[in-house]
């Protein structure tokens, strides 16, 4: 095959994909790995597409840089986001010990919360307020406040969590694939996410599908380290067996 075919094929694939690995790049075309690379560091030089570790995503769908702000991101996506909000609050039980990530989907799982003999901790003021207001058992992580998300972050956030150990934890994400895992804009609130991930037993990320070949610049977890709740599973990923869609 010649050269500028290969290429050519590549950002066909990752047209209808996203991204795509080494791997399955060598697989598809019969190649060697090494001839692999020079193609994707070709199309990256071009601005066709962008390496990453293992493969190369979307350019158009590699730089989410900044988080929107809370008011804005409620409503987008809205109807989805409170369906996988009320399956994911179903799957809480009698003594969890759960903590509960900052996010407008992960927010919208407050109203649907039944189980009253458990204790939700957050790193997130407005989820405090509203399970207070609901009677339920809540515990702040403090430290310094992220206004864009209404989050806690920073060293001080970082520590309090090294205490805790999870039955569940909820999170959002800006973005999901399987190259480059769940991503967020901010480094300081990846590492919470990444630290709460850690030192919990079942883990569940709660996305809307629009968030699926999304890639922001921090990763804090592998595609398979949680379990993905969602409205719909795209194409490319229905042979994955950690996604769950909300009914």
């Amino acid at each position: 095959m010649l050269t500028e075919t290969r290429q050519d094929e590549i950002l066909q694939m990752l047209e209808e994909k996203g991204s795509v690995t080494v791997q399955e790049l060598t697989e598809k075309f019969r190649a060697s790995e090494s001839t692999i690379r020079r193609d994707l560091n070709t199309l990256h030089k071009k601005g066709a597409l962008i390496k990453v570790f293992g493969g190369a995503v979307q350019k158009e769908n590699r730089l989410a840089t900044k988080d929107e702000k809370v008011a804005l991101r409620k409503e987008q996506n809205r109807e989805q986001k409170v369906r996988v909000a009320r399956y994911a609050a179903s799957l809480i039980a009698a003594g969890d010990f759960v903590y509960l990530d900052a996010g407008t989907t992960t927010g919208y799982m407050i109203p649907f919360l039944q189980e009253r003999s458990v204790t939700f901790v957050t790193n997130a003021v407005s989820h405090a307020l509203k399970l207070s207001e609901n009677g339920f058992r809540v515990i702040l992580i403090g430290g310094e406040l992220k206004a864009a998300t209404e989050a806690s972050v920073g060293n001080e956030a970082y520590a309090a969590l090294q205490k805790y150990n999870f039955t569940k934890g909820f999170w959002g994400t800006n973005g999901v694939s399987e190259l480059s895992g769940f991503t967020t804009p901010d480094i300081n609130e990846a590492m919470i996410k990444e630290c709460a991930m850690r030192h919990t037993q079942q883990r569940y990320v709660l996305c809307d599908s629009t968030k699926f070949q999304q890639t922001s610049p921090v990763s804090f977890g592998e595609f398979l380290s949680a379990s993905v709740i969602t409205d719909r599973i795209p194409e490319e990923l229905k042979n994955t067996d950690n996604i769950i869609v909300a009914e």
